[in-house]
């Protein structure tokens, strides 16, 4: 019958009540006396049934229930997540009590904002209920997600060293400016010139440097690019400071070790063939024993006077012989370790220390701030014996390290595009010279012609410059008046400093060839001075004027190749050498920070 099929609800609907109970006996009952009656099954089913209107008036009487406790802040039973009653509490026992019809204002105040005080408190309930119903599980981070601290990292919850700690560091250039910039502690002295090298808008050609300077000790050395700058710094007195400089002769000796290392100086446990190769590997390689001898004067500790000693560097330390120039063990003497010092090239050594030339090394342990007594002085009889001592010295001490920091900038600069790479304003490989006189222009390969065609266009310009002579007057920017102070915005001229001032600017930042400067001369006022370094050492060439039809010239060959202003006269030089040793390849340049 219908009644089998169709869903337990109909049961309660007036309409089928009604007509169950008009339906007769015979109908209702046709299983027979041995079957129970299908009125009993009916009452016994409809027991089972869930009363529909009764949950629903028990779910509004929840809601009810919970309002008034978030509007009175009062302590209730708390619901669950999913609007449940929470079973842990005990429920009153009685009849189901029907509800009575709730009017639509009372509707509407349920949807008035609750206390957030109260919701929180039934949040937390319900959390340590969940919590004490669930089995023990060892919490493998209780200090993240215990009641007390929420599992939000606070600032002071890391440890100091974890922290992105950071430090002011101020610099300074090489006419007295300064800029603080503030850093993190794991910045090395690359990332520092590199971010210098930004905030002055200089052209980043991987040659500069950063330059610990202890004025009161007379010592300087340039930073390896992978030391830190926070850690060298905390090895400085107040007196010190950091300059930033050029360097070019920083990787040098990667490029031209035979340069660096005279034959006479280097000496090998194992057997060498010479090469420029192999003489790096045996420095770089760990396992070598490389070893650097050779006379040097060595100052005694705590006293003024100077020895000249047979010295030999290695890995193990600097040592010198106590009998002429014999490499027994039990001849040599410990002079200074490697491990926790560093190497440093003397400012004023003659002044300061009466150093026997101008030469001057010192190791410095890094323990020592302001202590000259422990400071280990040296000095060499020329600058190439200096250098091959210093160099020595970085080698053996960083070995690959300082391979590293020459590779670094080489592939960064594969990596990146044409476009993306900074273009030096001169520089031989973007400077050629050409001939426009055809319809197409072309390279001039032969040096020779391409002197030649300098000095044609040097005439026509000059002729030029006369016609404008001729048709108008002379104004502030006239030629005649521009070729004689043009000069003076470039980077190469240094104005007026003295010959000693020159020497020294070409020293440090590097005695590599083709480094220059232009300066006025001391001795002529109408006169200028090119200083250029050609095999580490330093040589000066006047430029003298000269008139031609009324017109002024400059020259360093008397007269035989002529320029309009010095301008012309650099970018001569730098493509071809013409009477100079070498072209003119780098310009010492100083930067205001």
């Amino acid at each position: 019958m219908a009644l089998a099929g169709c869903p337990d609800s109909f049961l309660h609907h007036p309409y089928y009540q009604d007509k169950v109970e008009q339906t007769p006996r015979s109908q209702q009952d046709p299983a027979g006396p041995g079957l129970p009656a299908q009125s009993d099954r009916l009452t016994h089913h409809q027991e089972d049934d869930v009363d529909l209107e009764a949950l629903v008036n028990d779910m509004n009487a929840s809601l009810d229930s919970l309002y008034s406790a978030c509007s009175m802040q009062s302590d209730t039973v708390p619901l669950l997540q999913n609007g449940q009653h929470d079973r842990s509490q005990p429920r009153a026992s009685g009849p189901r009590s029907v509800q009575p019809q709730v009017s639509p204002r009372q509707r509407v105040q349920r949807s008035q904002p609750v206390h957030i005080l109260a919701v929180r408190r039934l949040q937390e309930e319900d959390q340590q209920f969940r919590t004490s119903s669930l089995p023990a599980i060892p919490n493998p981070f209780p200090e993240l997600c215990g009641p007390g601290s929420p599992p939000v990292l606070t600032p002071g919850s890391l440890p100091p060293s974890q922290a992105a700690a950071k430090q002011d560091v101020k610099v300074f250039s090489e006419d007295g400016t300064s800029k603080v910039v503030e850093i993190l502690a794991d910045m090395t002295a690359r990332d520092l010139c590199q971010l210098l090298v930004y905030k002055s808008h200089c052209v980043d050609d991987n040659s500069w440097t950063l330059v610990e300077h202890h004025p009161h000790l007379g010592l300087e050395r340039c930073l390896e690019d992978h030391e830190l700058v926070v850690q060298v710094e905390s090895t400085m007195a107040s007196e010190s400071k950091f300059l930033f400089r050029k360097n070019y002769a920083k990787y040098e000796f990667f490029k031209n070790p035979m340069n660096f290392f005279p034959e006479q100086m280097v000496t090998w446990c194992q057997q060498s063939n010479g090469s420029q190769s192999q003489l790096l590997q045996n420095f770089l390689n760990s396992s070598s024993c490389p070893e650097i001898q050779g006379f040097l004067h060595v100052k005694e500790l705590g006293k003024k006077s100077w020895k000249k000693l047979y010295v030999c560097l290695r890995r193990s330390g600097l040592y010198c012989s106590t009998k002429g120039t014999s490499k027994e063990p039990r001849h040599l003497q410990l002079l200074a370790d490697l491990e926790d010092s560093n190497i440093f090239s003397l400012i004023a050594g003659r002044k300061q220390y009466s150093a026997p030339t101008d030469h001057g090394l010192c190791i410095k342990p890094n323990k020592v701030r302001n202590e000259a007594k422990e400071l280990r002085l040296l000095c060499a009889e020329d600058e190439q014996t200096r250098t091959c001592w210093m160099t020595a010295f970085r080698l053996l001490k960083y070995g690959m390290l300082l391979y590293q920091n020459y590779r670094i900038p080489q592939q960064r600069k594969a990596l990146l595009s044409p476009f993306s790479t900074p273009v030096r304003s001169v520089s031989e490989n973007s400077l050629v010279a050409m001939d426009f006189s055809g319809q197409t222009g072309r390279v001039i390969e032969n040096p020779a012609e391409a002197q030649s065609a300098a000095l044609e266009e040097g005439h026509a310009w000059r002729k030029r410059s006369t016609r404008m002579n001729i048709l108008g007057s002379q104004s502030p920017l006239h030629p005649s008046t521009l070729s004689t102070v043009i000069h003076r915005t470039q980077h190469w001229f240094h104005g007026r400093i003295s010959r000693e001032e020159s020497h020294r600017i070409i020293k440090q930042q590097g005695l590599v060839d083709g480094l220059f400067l232009l300066r006025d001369s001391q001795s002529n006022p109408k006169a200028f001075v090119l200083t250029l370094c050609h095999h580490q050492k330093i040589k000066n060439f006047q430029i003298l004027p000269c008139e031609d039809d009324g017109q002024t010239f400059f020259s360093l060959d008397d007269g035989n190749t002529k320029f309009s202003d010095l301008i012309q006269l650099v970018d001569f030089y730098q493509l071809n050498k013409g009477v100079l040793p070498c072209k003119l390849k780098h310009h010492c340049i100083r930067v205001a920070l």
